[in-house]
């Protein structure tokens, strides 16, 4: 059972942050690039779209053994494709017997012989997923975010106590940790090169996301479901499922998490869904460290997706330089196998057993943007503790082929927002 947020000094925050920073750095490190073992690994996939099958795409470029034997998803078109996709890319031979359809497809996954699933769905099925995941003593690849609220991000990180137990393997798709720059910098950050961190900012300003026009034939759930990044229930906001790239650096970075945060932000320009299409948020900090946080996702408008830090000797991206004491360190800024390199090291720490497990990382950042969110949305300032302890749940008590009603839009300081506790008016 996970406890109250925990109170931790900033030093021994620091401390448990940079030992799960140092495991990431070494399998990024060492692993090998060619995982051969006598036996493939078995990959189970749940959530069969256009991400779960380029994570798949990168497995195979991570590794030579293993295989791809069985698929989860919602809807049938979906699974065909993906079956017919790694049939004619890797020779994978998915019998209709490791095909499941369904709310509880994921149930039946974890019932077949597969040794590592990967968790590719819609945010708000992800905790649940990694429950049963954990339980059923599969290893795991979770795309981001790790939930959308906080009774979600509590369940991540109980099972990934869990999974410590068991020795099994998680891996979480913030690829930014296994790029070999990135890693560079954020080891000298840890090191002390800048000093005590005063200040940061994190930015994802992007462009518009796409969607699926309504088909006669399709229910409620079906038209939310695919088009679930525009739906607050699903995606948890894009502050949650986007901009948490810029905030797991952050976090990682700094290895604190905010205390409190208060925002703005709404929609300009967005007309599906109920989600807001900009943010903006100021995270402090116990040390009285500031984080500038702005997303947003408008077409036509300058872009910008980056991180910095400034400490009391100077200053870094957290990618490409250190400024210390009035002289620069460069590197190169490419890092085109991130995403090879996270797979590589979940098959590593599978193959010798040595458990890595980003559970808690990824549910920390995730309770970033949810502190973000409920800011926001509230018109409030929220503490970590209250937004940590929230338990406030966004899915719909029922989940099922027929009518979902779609709560408004939140509006700040009114009750079109009926987050727990924070109905005014």
């Amino acid at each position: 059972m996970v406890q109250p947020t925990e109170h931790l000094s900033r030093r021994e925050f620091v401390k448990r942050g940079a030992m799960a920073t140092v495991t990431v750095t070494a399998f990024n490190i060492l692993g090998s690039k060619d995982t051969r073992a006598a036996a493939p690994l078995k990959i189970g996939l749940i959530g069969c779209g256009g991400r779960g099958k380029n994570d798949i795409d990168m497995a195979f470029k991570g590794s030579t053994d293993i295989q791809i034997t069985a698929l989860a998803d919602l809807f049938p078109d979906r699974m065909e494709k993906a079956r017919t996709y790694f049939a004619e890319k890797y020779g994978a031979k998915i019998e209709k017997e490791q095909c499941f359809l369904g709310l509880d497809a994921y149930k039946k996954m974890m019932e077949t012989d597969v040794d590592c699933v990967y968790l590719v769905t819609p945010p708000v099925f992800r905790p649940a997923m990694l429950t049963a995941a954990v339980e059923a003593k599969k290893h795991v690849f979770m795309e981001k975010p790790a939930a959308v609220d906080a009774p979600g991000v509590r369940e991540v990180i109980a099972a990934g106590e869990k999974a410590k137990s068991s020795g099994l393997s998680i891996v979480a798709g913030v690829q930014r940790r296994f790029a070999p720059n990135r890693v560079q910098a954020v080891k000298r950050v840890h090191d002390g090169a800048i000093g005590e961190i005063v200040a940061a900012r994190a930015y994802w300003l992007g462009g518009a996301i796409g969607f699926h026009e309504r088909q006669p034939e399709w229910t409620d759930l079906e038209y939310q479901v695919r088009n679930w990044y525009h739906f607050l229930w699903l995606s948890g906001d894009h502050i949650v499922e986007q901009h948490v790239h810029n905030l797991d650096m952050i976090h990682w970075g700094t290895q604190q998490h905010p205390v409190k945060a208060i925002g703005c932000g709404g929609r300009a320009w967005q007309k599906l869904g109920n989600i807001w299409d900009h943010h903006a948020v100021d995270f402090t900090f116990e040390s009285g460290m500031h984080l500038a946080s702005m997303c947003r996702q408008t077409p036509y408008c300058a872009t910008n997706v980056s991180e910095f830090v400034v400490g009391t000797k100077g200053s870094s991206d957290l990618k490409t330089f250190v400024e210390a004491d009035g002289k620069r360190q460069e590197w190169d800024a490419s890092a085109p196998e991130q995403e090879i390199d996270e797979n590589r090291a979940l098959f590593k720490s599978i193959r010798e057993g040595t458990g890595v497990n980003m559970a808690k990382d990824i549910a920390i950042s995730t309770m970033y943007a949810i502190l973000g969110r409920m800011a926001e949305y509230s018109g409030q300032e929220v503490t970590w503790e209250e937004a940590f302890n929230s338990n406030e749940t966004l899915a719909p008590e029922k989940i099922e082929f027929g009518p979902i009603p779609l709560p408004p839009v939140a509006i700040p300081g009114g009750r079109e927002y009926a987050g727990e506790g924070w109905v005014t008016g």
